[in-house]
């Protein structure tokens, strides 16, 4: 079934460039988003049923990687979003800015922030596969796809 992901690879491309954008708008680094990606597989449910199949982001390895996306921020200053400048003068604001969120929204540290990330990956990574099927859809590549994945 892997095969069918090596014959969409420009076509990705073609998506990661148009996700860039959602990216710069989440809690997420471009740096963390890679880390994320190399935890995530995606899979067709549904890929008998021509009506109903979907991609979908299978992401059972995420919480294995999101301690790591936490040394990827604190490398890059302690934003989530980090500086794309490479000003790294915004640090403590951006610290101080995660920890009012942190308890307005009731993570207050611990596993609450853990699990308030893991959720927004699983958010983002599933938006990414809409939008990948969106695009093989609008290619008429995805019919394709689907087959493919049923080998």
């Amino acid at each position: 079934m892997s095969n069918w992901t090596d014959a969409i690879v420009g076509e990705r491309m073609t998506v990661d460039r148009e996700f860039n954008d959602r990216i710069h708008q989440s809690e997420f680094s471009n740096q963390q988003w890679g880390l994320i990606m190399t935890a995530v597989e995606f899979e067709i449910e549904d890929a008998d049923d021509p009506e109903n199949a979907r991609i979908v982001a299978d992401t059972s390895k995420l919480p294995q990687i999101m301690p790591e996306l936490d040394n990827v921020s604190q490398q890059m200053g302690g934003m989530p979003g980090g500086d794309p400048t490479g000003d790294s003068s915004g640090g403590a604001f951006g610290e101080i800015v995660s920890d009012i969120k942190d308890a307005l929204l009731g993570g207050g540290g611990g596993g609450g922030t853990d699990t308030q990330q893991l959720e927004a990956a699983e958010r983002l990574t599933q938006e990414y596969a809409d939008e990948l099927q969106r695009h093989l859809e609008s290619k008429g590549k995805f019919e394709q796809v689907r087959l493919a994945y049923q080998e």
